[in-house]
């Protein structure tokens, strides 16, 4: 289960940042925070080879005691981060995968959106939903 869900811009600012827990937010926001140096390391450790790829999952950034933090980008440079509980054994690396896949694919649908000016927050309830239900679904 994703504890953290964050969509970051091109240049590095939160369009999106969800957590469950409230009581720990600030301590998520830095989480996603510190990612974004992993996630900008992993792209240029791939460089050219990014662009020719279709994968587009980072993998596992880093681990805590407590959490584990995946990244994605997109095509855009877009990035996605999730934390997920590290007590959650039975994820798998092909489950936060298709979530990825998931939260893409209504991410998408916020940028069809005409009334979507890109680069702003995103206020979709459509979008909120989804990463609702990626938050609170039991693997």
């Amino acid at each position: 289960m994703a504890v953290c869900i964050a969509v970051i811009a091109k240049e590095n600012y939160p369009l999106y940042i969800r957590s469950i827990p409230t009581e720990n937010e600030l301590k998520f926001h830095y989480m996603v925070h510190t990612s974004l140096d992993v996630v900008d390391e992993k792209i240029s450790a791939l460089g050219k080879a990014l662009v020719d790829q279709r994968e587009l999952y980072l993998g596992l950034l880093y681990p805590t005691e407590d959490h584990k933090v995946y990244g994605y980008v997109t095509n855009s440079k877009v990035k996605f981060v999730m934390v997920v509980d590290s007590s959650n054994t039975a994820l798998r690396d092909n489950e936060i995968r298709s979530m990825f896949r998931k939260l893409h694919n209504s991410y998408t649908d916020v940028m069809c959106n005409p009334f979507y000016n890109p680069g702003d927050r995103i206020h979709s309830r459509a979008f909120d939903s989804t990463v609702t239900s990626m938050m609170t679904q039991v693997c």
